[in-house]
């Protein structure tokens, strides 16, 4: 019987379901300008602040909106990095002790293989919490890796939609693309970059993670292209430049818990 830990559920749908909710928030609105009278509380506090900030700093670059968008984009990666990084530790580390338990879960799913009674199935149970307990691990503690995603997601989507509704993008142009646009290459690009940022959050992972976690690599760039080929060009801008941030920043944290992990062996 092959089981699908939570650490493992929460990473294989929590992307999807970021890209869901931004999508799915604002259907009935996505065509409405940002204004001071905008209805709703987070459109008012969130939304509407983060167009000012768009419009001040696209003042501030000489009237270059998608200059804006790529600075604040930066910003807002860089703010909740520390969390990212905890998260990506997080995960890491979990992954590590699930390397550890698997020789000894593999041997009670062995056990209890061709028992589907409902008195087997308890035992079977038993036997993984008993495991769980003598190596002091708890798989419930992989749901805190995902809260920095939580934290970021109000903020995000406030961007997101700020991008949407502020209306003077529409009518400037950045690199070779007008922002008001849907643009063919810079969607192939916002694919492909999303699709890479997948490969690299799978270095480390057992085949069977790969394959467990196999469908964010084909749903979420899809669904990126998809959303992209609907929209002006500003956003597929947001999500390349947001998502070449958290490649470099996976691949630093990766190697960064690499060497403490091999600095924590030589020592002991």
């Amino acid at each position: 019987m092959e089981r699908t830990s939570v650490f493992t559920f929460a990473r294989k749908y929590s992307l999807i379901g970021l890209i869901l909710v931004i999508f799915l928030a604002g259907c009935g609105s996505a065509n409405e300008p940002i204004s001071a009278d905008t209805e709703g509380f987070f459109n008012h506090y969130f939304v509407y602040n983060f167009s000012l900030l768009i419009k001040g700093l696209a003042s501030f670059f000489n009237g270059s909106y998608g200059l804006s968008i790529v600075v604040i984009t930066l910003v807002i990666r860089l703010i909740v990095m520390p969390f990212m990084l905890k998260q990506t530790k997080s995960s890491l580390e979990m992954q590590d002790k699930m390397k550890e338990l698997k020789p000894e879960m593999d041997e009670i799913q062995k056990k209890y293989k061709d028992n589907k009674d409902r008195e087997s199935q308890m035992s079977m149970q038993q036997e993984m919490m008993q495991l769980y307990q003598k190596h002091n691990f708890n798989p419930l503690a992989s749901f805190a890796g995902c809260l920095p995603m939580l934290i970021q997601m109000p903020i995000l989507i406030a961007f997101y939609w700020a991008i949407r509704g502020t209306q003077e993008i529409t009518a400037h142009q950045f690199l070779w693309f007008d922002l008001g646009k849907t643009d063919i290459l810079l969607t192939i690009l916002a694919v492909i970059i999303y699709f890479v940022q997948f490969k690299v959050t799978q270095i480390g992972l057992e085949p069977q993670q790969k394959k467990q976690m196999a469908i964010i690599g084909l749903v979420s760039p899809v669904m990126i292209g998809i959303i992209s080929l609907n929209a002006p060009a500003a956003l597929p801008l947001y999500w390349a430049v947001g998502g070449l941030f958290i490649i470099g920043q996976t691949l630093i944290s990766k190697k960064i818990y690499l060497a403490h992990k091999k600095r924590a062996a030589e020592m002991s």
